[in-house]
C-alpha cells in the first residue's frame, strides 16, 4: 500500500494516478479510468474527474493509494 497525502481538499482520480507515479502521463490515467481499470474505495470508477479526499482508497494495476491529509 503506498500513502499519498494531498494538501487541498481533494484530487481528482486521474491527477492522483499521475501524481502517484502508477500513470507516466495524464492520458495514460485518462484512459486506465475510463477504461473500468481504477478502483475507488472498492468499486470500479470511469469518472476520471471523481474527487478523491483523504480517507479514500483507490486501486489500480494491483496497487493500492491511501490518500491522507497534510
Amino acid at each position: 500500500m503506498k500513502t499519498i497525502a494531498i494538501k487541498t481538499e481533494f484530487i481528482k482520480l486521474d491527477a492522483l494516478l499521475k501524481f502517484s507515479g502508477l500513470c507516466e502521463t495524464g492520458g495514460e490515467a485518462k484512459n486506465a479510468v475510463q477504461d473500468g481499470l481504477v478502483k475507488y474505495n472498492g468499486e470500479v470508477c470511469t469518472l476520471r474527474g471523481k474527487k478523491v479526499r483523504p480517507g479514500d482508497r483507490v486501486e489500480f494495476d494491483g496497487a493500492v493509494i491511501e490518500v491522507t491529509g497534510a
